[in-house]
């Protein structure tokens, strides 16, 4: 009986979107829903898609898709096609939602209800940063269920406002003299293998990586994230599957992190990752967040305090940071940005081109001092008095 269904448009008044509509065959009802849209070609191609999901019984009302079915479909028809990087964190912000709200059904998801999902992410002591991050996620997943007709419209979502004076960086750049504590404290925290633990540290410090490109770093030609040795320099080389843009890349790697590779594993060892983990008390896997937990377990039993508000120890994160701002007088912003593989130029400058005010003012006072016999760089603006003084 489903052959027997015709899908229609019409008008349902000035300034609004086309509607599609069918009478159910069995009960004589008629059933309408927006195409959300007002071009008659894109409306009559909504109708027929419409209609072949009602003839194949493929169709589910709206009201009726559980989030289990949206989420299967999302991440089959949707996130199959980005990174997988960004599947795994899609996928976290998804896992949230379960846990806080346990949704049976999709539609279930109203503003209301989101504006309680944020409550309760800050009730758990989620900075504000991170909760619009996962709020991102999931609005971008339910506008794409409204696109493709599993919900009738996506609740508005109330993005949280960063609060005054909060600041951006949760972290700061760790100092020469603060990484050597860190170093001398691995033994403290990983008695059985300081050594795994004391390369990968001195990798992240002189390389810049994130804490994920490190554990997916790879000698081999053909991984998603490698080192290039077959150029004049090395390079990292990076397939478009392992990143947001798609697209294949080589990118500079610092001179000094490229010597420390050569000079520490050898030739015969260049194969598979290159940061190669022992696994954590209990044998199974590590992944990022078993590492990232290490790395601030050694940055707390090393006493580096890198935020006081919160008594916030030293992360992965912290490393690169120290990276940016030792590298950010040696070289162009736009360098700069290669090296730290940013996608924007602006987190480049917001971040790490800026300079500690006490270095910037040694070096002023050190060009003042320079400037002349008397050390006077004022020039023209020297009154007469001041310059009678000086003869």
């Amino acid at each position: 009986m489903n052959d027997e269904i015709r899908v229609k448009v019409k008008a349902v008044g000035s300034n609004r979107c086309l509607a599609m509509y069918y009478t159910d065959p069995v009960s004589g009802k008629r059933v309408v829903k927006s195409t959300g849209t007002r071009n008659v070609k894109a409306a009559e191609r909504k109708a027929g898609e419409w209609e072949n999901q009602l003839r194949s019984g493929q169709y589910i009302a709206p009201s009726k898709i559980t989030w289990k079915e949206f989420r299967e479909r999302y991440e089959k028809e949707k996130l199959s096609s980005l990174a997988p990087d960004t599947r795994v964190i899609v996928g976290g912000s998804m896992n949230l939602v379960e846990r806080h709200l346990s949704p049976d059904r999709l539609c279930k998801l109203t503003a209301a209800v989101m504006s309680r999902f944020q409550a309760k992410l800050r009730e758990t002591g989620i900075k504000e940063t991170t909760i619009a991050h996962h709020l991102r996620n999931i609005k971008a997943a339910l506008r794409w269920a409204e696109r493709v007709g599993l919900m009738v419209r996506a609740p508005k979502i109330e993005m949280p406002k960063r609060a005054k004076g909060q600041k951006m960086m949760k972290g700061r750049p760790i100092t020469g003299e603060e990484f050597d504590r860190m170093m001398a404290a691995v033994p403290k925290v990983r008695p059985v293998d300081p050594e795994a633990w004391e390369r990968f540290l001195r990798g992240l410090w002189l390389s810049g990586l994130r804490l994920n490109e490190s554990l997916r770093l790879s000698w081999d030609f053909d991984a998603p994230f490698a080192v290039d040795l077959s150029g004049r320099r090395p390079v990292f080389r990076i397939k478009g599957e392992a990143q947001k843009s798609g697209q294949d890349q080589l990118l500079p790697m610092a001179p000094d992190f490229a010597q420390w590779l050569l000079e520490t594993f050898p030739e015969a060892e260049r194969a598979g990752r290159v940061f190669r983990m022992p696994c954590l008390r209990g044998g199974g896997p590590l992944n990022r967040d078993d590492v990232g937990r290490v790395v601030s377990a050694i940055g707390k039993k090393a006493g580096v305090v890198v935020d006081k508000a919160t008594g916030k120890y030293a992360t992965a994160h912290d490393l690169r940071r120290s990276f940016g701002t030792r590298w950010a007088p040696k070289v162009m912003p736009a360098d700069l940005q290669l090296l730290m593989r940013h996608a924007e130029i602006s987190t480049t400058l917001k971040y790490y081109v800026a300079q500690d005010a006490e270095a910037v003012a040694d070096r002023l006072w050190a060009n003042f001092g320079n400037g002349s016999k008397n050390g006077n760089t004022l020039g023209n603006t020297v009154g007469k008095s001041e310059v009678a003084k000086q003869a």
